[in-house]
């Protein structure tokens, strides 16, 4: 098991980061917006697939390393599982770095060709988008919640016959590996930590749908469907990792109550089956948005660029920073999901706010 879970993670990051420069939005390259009629110069085809195979190479190579390394030494599982960590945060670090090559490269593309000199500035707008906006509500948010609530419940129903020592983190498998002393916050610390993170979740997912939906200009069509089709899969995909997180914690809670009731077998299962769920949710969720847009059916328009050309507003195609723009969060550039707008300070308070509240949780627990 502490061999399975690290190649788990590590086969399904390579995959990912492999694919990433054919998921992200059409007009973007290595977080350069490109005018729709330029996105198959053949330049930034061949950066394209020169990141792939650099990253896929790598990776392989990584991943055979450690297989080996694993397999014909008797380590221990803490070891293991750190030094798989340790590989994958390589491979990410190496992938960065070729990222950032190739987007020096793309936005030299671009200024040399003056592809954006040579087109007239545009801006569409779309009164009725908003009108095929599929997102989940926030209230069915509340189902996790509610759960938690009624957990909460039959814990404090149950206090009396809580263990002296309550379990405060669990293994790779599915054991409790650390514990604290019986008391009221101890014993629903781990419900307080959820509850934080369920209200995490409903906040980004309702700064999301009231987040601007930018339609492009060298293709209005492909943009309107990436963008809807980014909102509908993102707050179904925030929802399941919500219950998920929901389930896991909650079996947790059930197993210090009842430290019986579960067999070894499932301790084990149950959080190997969670990870597997959050890697499978996240590879459709990244294909479904990634291939929305990629349609040659879709007509590009000829002569024209965005009129809000906003490249000044990203640092290396990554960090977004406008005061102008009242977006709590707004589309990766590189990737497929959102990331906060570094200048509006409500998105720190929403990321680190909940960070915080659980740190705090656990010291005093």
């Amino acid at each position: 098991m502490a061999l399975t879970i690290p190649i788990i993670v590590m086969v399904v990051m390579i995959i990912m980061q492999t694919i990433l420069p054919y998921v992200v939005k059409r007009t973007v390259v290595f977080g350069v917006s490109i005018p729709d009629q330029y996105v198959k110069d053949e330049k930034l085809l061949s950066y394209k697939k020169m990141y792939t195979l650099w990253v896929l190479l790598i990776s392989i190579i990584g991943l055979v390393l450690y297989l080996l390394w694993a397999l014909n030494g008797n380590l221990a599982e803490g070891t293991q599982v750190l030094t798989g960590i340790g590989i994958t945060f390589g491979v990410m670090l190496v992938s960065m770095s070729l990222y950032f090559y190739f987007h020096a490269k793309t936005l030299q593309r671009k200024r040399d060709q003056k592809w954006v000199e040579i087109v007239k500035p545009v801006k569409v707008t779309d009164l009725n988008v908003r009108l095929q906006d599929e997102m989940l509500p926030w209230y069915v948010f509340l189902l996790p919640i509610i759960i938690t609530i009624g957990v909460a419940g039959y814990t404090i129903y149950q206090y009396p016959n809580l263990p002296d020592q309550i379990p405060m983190h669990w293994g790779p498998d599915g054991k409790p590996d650390s514990f604290s002393a019986k008391s009221p916050l101890s014993a629903i610390s781990m419900l307080a930590i959820l509850f934080v993170i369920q209200i995490m979740f409903l906040a980004i997912m309702e700064s999301t749908k009231r987040s601007g939906i930018k339609i492009n200009a060298t293709n209005p069509t492909a943009s309107k469907v990436r963008q809807l089709t980014l909102r509908k899969y993102s707050s179904w995909f925030m929802f399941l990792i919500s219950f998920l997180i929901t389930a896991l914690f909650s079996y947790f809670q059930l197993t210090t109550i009842h430290p019986g009731f579960f067999q070894d077998a499932y301790m084990m299962a149950i959080p190997f089956i969670f990870l597997l769920l959050v890697l499978i949710g996240t590879i459709i969720f990244a294909v479904k948005v990634g291939k929305a847009d990629k349609n040659n059916d879709f007509p590009s328009v000829s002569g024209v660029s965005d009129l809000e050309e906003d490249e000044e507003y990203w640092k290396g195609g990554l960090f977004y920073f406008n005061k102008n723009d009242p977006s709590i969060f707004v589309e990766k550039r590189f990737g497929v999901g959102w990331t906060i707008n570094f200048a509006n300070p409500i998105g720190y308070l929403m990321i680190f706010g909940p960070i915080i509240l659980i740190i705090l949780i656990s010291y005093f627990a």
